[in-house]
């Protein structure tokens, strides 16, 4: 049975299910008192009919988390991005070994995901080995501690983590959830495939058939989950996601001006002297955006995303985070092939 996480719970009639509270003193509240917080409240209570002594209960467990803040913002110096230092990360032995065990665990799964949704069996392992490395990492922090900082101490992107905010507490009131005791990535991010919880309620599906979308805890859900994600944002079946490219002397920086959408044809980047490397030729007519891969003092390397590399960028918009992805894709693939062949598993 597939059917979206938001379908599977009826909402409790008109408040949380946190158990109550009592109110702590003032000087004991976390962020309750703040004004900014109280207005959020009565917006929950106006829209979606949350018990505001529950949610103001909440607020006053709910804290501040300076590390948290000092790893969301963007690094000071741009030597820090390196592609070189990037990729082992993930694209390494160990990944790749425990990826083709993690694959084989969950043939079955992977067997459905691949038919039902198009989405390459490779593609979403390496997705899941990059998000929590296959469920081990799932994140350490109160999702709701992570979300309220970031909601209300990170004005850059506070718009974005105060819907994810609301998403997550009408999320938690879906599934009969505890909010203080859900445990997440630094961002707000849940599970093994990591769902903020805005996708978590639209994308995340029953993928084992018992009546749960559980990404905490079912690799099969998860499965189905991060297939479902890359097919709603587009996915192509049996398109080519990336191919290697060079630039010569060919002036890159109005081509990777143009973003990471795919948006001028193939036969348009190599009339701008991009040579892509890939056999057989790709179609000419198929839209294509023109990636780097920097490195500080080492050529840059360039890659040609398409249309399935820019879905990918939907789940974290980052080219090194898809890039790595793709890459940590074809090796499982070639590994599992080998492996089958009885053939020992090639290094990263």
């Amino acid at each position: 049975m597939r059917q979206l996480f938001a379908g599977m719970f009826a909402l409790l009639a008109c408040t949380v299910s946190f158990a109550p509270m009592a109110q702590p003193r003032a000087a004991e509240r976390g962020y309750a008192n703040r004004p900014e917080v109280r207005e959020f409240i009565r917006d929950m209570v106006g829209r979606h009919a949350f018990a505001e002594g529950d949610l103001y209960a909440l607020f006053a467990l709910t804290t501040r988390q300076p590390e948290i803040l000092k790893a969301i913002r963007p690094a000071s110096s741009p030597r820090v991005r390196s592609w070189r230092n990037y990729r082992p990360i993930f694209v390494n032995e160990r990944h790749i070994a425990d990826g083709v065990r993690f694959a084989e665990q969950h043939a079955e799964a992977l067997s459905r995901a691949e038919s039902g949704y198009g989405v390459p069996r490779e593609f979403i392992v390496a997705i899941i080995g990059v998000e929590t490395y296959y469920g081990r990492n799932m994140g350490k922090w109160r999702v709701i501690d992570a979300l309220s900082t970031l909601a209300f101490d990170y004005p850059p992107r506070a718009d974005y983590f105060r819907s994810e905010l609301e998403a997550f507490l009408i999320f938690s009131r879906e599934a009969g959830l505890d909010a203080l005791e859900v445990r997440g990535s630094y961002a707000g991010a849940i599970g093994i495939p990591q769902f903020m919880p805005n996708s978590y309620r639209r994308w995340a599906v029953d993928f084992d058939g018992d009546g749960v979308a559980q990404l905490r805890s079912s690799p099969t859900d998860a499965i189905g989950s991060v297939a479902n994600f890359l097919k709603s944002h587009g996915w192509a079946s049996g398109e080519p996601v990336l191919f290697a490219a060079d630039v010569g002397n060919a002036d890159a920086a109005p081509l990777i001006a143009d973003g990471i959408k795919p948006s001028r044809t193939l036969a348009e980047l190599a009339a701008a002297g991009v040579a892509i490397r890939a056999s057989p030729a790709p179609n000419p007519a198929a839209l294509g955006a023109l990636i780097d891969l920097v490195t500080p003092d080492r050529p840059t390397e360039y890659r040609v995303g398409l249309q399935n590399f820019y879905v990918i960028t939907r789940y974290n918009r980052s080219s090194f985070y898809a890039a790595a992805v793709y890459d940590l894709a074809q090796a499982l693939r070639i590994a599992a092939t080998r492996q089958a062949a009885g053939r020992p598993a090639p290094g990263s």
